[in-house]
């Protein structure tokens, strides 16, 4: 059974999301502040954190940063509709998903799932069949064992991003939409957009020379992101590569 930590100071807030999770098969631990969540994610790591992003003391974003700092746990925030700003900088420091205020506990459930659908994926394919190494600009990702280098350093990539970078190299030359990432990436039916934006934002941060003028992740206005390949490139061993679903309105 996952257990999901639950960080929210609002007691009538945290008791509606425990007992929805709890009622979808999960088990719940609970944590009005910060400290205390830092504190009950070290003594037993959580399948996945629920996170408020106003806390007591030391707030979500910060509490964040130390969860992912830690290890790689799944992370959802909680915001007010306002807050777009703060929802941006949770995803840049390593969120997985956010839900606004007021919002449905079914769809949190929801996201919730997808979330731990997703990472468990993530982390079946390590003792799945082996992947072949994907090598594109001076650029290697093993798949299998999840790491990934350009031109022979290491780059730090959040769990999304190793995603979102492999699925692009996958595909060079393909223009692929915001929607179709969100679905094949993240595993979302639904979701906010900027999500997609901002992991771009940050993997161009990691891997352009210049992220302010992008060589590898190019945007192609109206459609999304595609990834090129430069002209002296050698062509790598040629590798199955699975279709990308084409949603009707990006066809």
């Amino acid at each position: 059974m996952h257990t999901i930590l639950v960080v929210d100071d609002d007691p009538t807030v945290a008791e509606v999301v425990t007992g929805y999770l709890e009622r979808a098969g999960f088990s719940v631990d609970r944590a009005a502040d910060g400290p205390e969540a830092l504190r009950l994610a070290e003594a037993g790591p959580p399948a996945l954190v629920v996170l408020d992003l106003m806390l007591p003391g030391m707030d979500g974003l910060e509490v964040c940063r130390r969860l992912r700092a830690a290890a790689p746990v799944p992370v959802i925030m909680l915001t007010a509709r306002g807050d777009e700003d703060d929802r941006i900088l949770g995803l840049e420091i390593g969120a997985d998903d956010y839900v606004t205020k007021p919002f449905s506990p079914r769809e949190l459930v929801l996201r919730v799932e997808s979330v731990l659908r997703r990472h468990g994926g993530d982390q079946g394919r390590v003792t799945g069949a082996a992947e072949p190494e994907l090598r594109r600009a001076g650029i290697t990702l093993d798949p299998a064992g999840r790491r990934a280098t350009k031109d022979g350093r290491p780059l730090a990539l959040t769990l999304r991003e190793f995603d979102l970078l492999a699925h692009l190299m996958r595909h060079p030359g393909l223009a692929i939409g915001r929607e179709t990432l969100m679905h094949d990436v993240w595993g979302w039916e639904f979701g906010d957009l900027s999500t997609v934006t901002v992991h771009v934002r940050r993997l161009r941060g990691k891997i352009e020379d210049d992220p302010a003028r992008p060589r590898l992740i190019r945007t192609v206005w109206g459609v999304g992101y595609r990834f090129d390949v430069p002209p002296d490139d050698p062509a790598p061993a040629s590798v199955e590569v699975a279709p990308v679903r084409v949603p009707a309105d990006e066809s």
